[in-house]
């Protein structure tokens, strides 16, 4: 909620931003991620949506951060430092623990099999390298109007190629954590089967749209002179798609939560807090002594 605000006070001061409303979708990542960690500390998925939830604000906060700089130069120091920091390598973290991990681990915190122990590795090694080449590579930063990276070692030109190496990596490592989540689901039943549906539907939807819009984007790289060429509309239109879809993510979880009592967390409505009163008044009229 505080970067939130700090996110809303900067874009006020820019007056030149448009606030992205599809950022106040994403307070759904703490709000449940509290909700199952408190009641589940031990499972995984409450502190995994609880980080993503401040890594995605944090996002959103260097972002006006870095656009308000631009705004109105020597105003705050560092932006395009600071907005580095997400547009560089940040969101490789953010997206890999919500594309990856959190498909791979819901519901219960545990891989599906150990036949996927690989790809969790895999994708551990590649989202710290990927971090590390889009963080140190040299070259023009994104929406920051050909400004070089200030962090990038131009004595290192090859990072550059390395990183559009490495990046289709990542959307691959989502669409085969998606396939986890679909074979998870067609081996559930009953009531699992009924917790994990929308969640299924949902993930595969974000994962899918992102496997596009990424490999589309390394496409337009590869077959351009240019470095950083400007993405069509085609391949913006996706990209909010696929950012819905990640938001969807949570809300999804939570609908589990309180319908189908996943993690057994129940929701006190008026008659089941009458009935714990009730029970618990026998239970003292059972145990006075007489």
């Amino acid at each position: 909620m505080a970067l939130l605000i700090a996110s809303g006070v900067l874009y006020v001061l820019a007056r030149s931003a448009q606030f992205p409303v599809d950022w106040v979708l994403f307070l759904a990542f703490p709000i449940v991620g509290a909700l199952i960690a408190a009641r589940r500390p031990r499972n995984p998925i409450g502190w995994i949506l609880l980080a993503d939830g401040l890594l995605w604000m944090f996002l959103g906060m260097t972002d006006y951060y870095s656009i308000y700089g631009v705004a109105r130069p020597d105003s705050i120091p560092f932006p395009v430092a600071v907005g580095t920091i997400g547009n560089q390598w940040l969101w490789v973290p953010t997206v890999g623990l919500l594309g990856i991990y959190l498909i791979l681990l819901l519901p219960d915190g545990k891989l599906p099999s150990k036949r996927w122990r690989p790809l969790a590795w895999f994708s551990g090694v590649m989202i710290v390298v990927l971090s590390i080449t889009e963080r140190l590579a040299p070259g023009p930063l994104v929406n920051q109007g050909g400004v070089r990276n200030p962090f990038g070692l131009e004595a290192f030109p090859w990072l550059e190629g390395l990183q559009w190496i490495i990046l289709p990596l990542l959307p691959l490592c989502i669409l085969a954590s998606a396939v986890s989540m679909v074979s998870r689901f067609r081996r559930s039943r009953g009531e699992v089967r009924q917790q994990i549906k929308w969640f299924t539907f949902v993930a595969a939807f974000a994962g899918l749209m992102y496997f596009i819009v990424m490999i589309g984007q390394v496409v337009i790289v590869l077959r351009s002179d240019d470095n950083l060429p400007q993405a069509p509309l085609w391949v913006e239109l996706l990209f909010s798609l696929a950012a819905l879809g990640f938001a969807g993510v949570p809300v999804a979880i939570g609908f589990a939560v309180l319908k189908y009592r996943l993690y057994d967390i129940d929701v006190a409505t008026p008659a089941t807090s009458k009935s714990c009163s009730q029970t618990w008044n026998q239970s003292l009229k059972i145990s006075a002594p007489r």
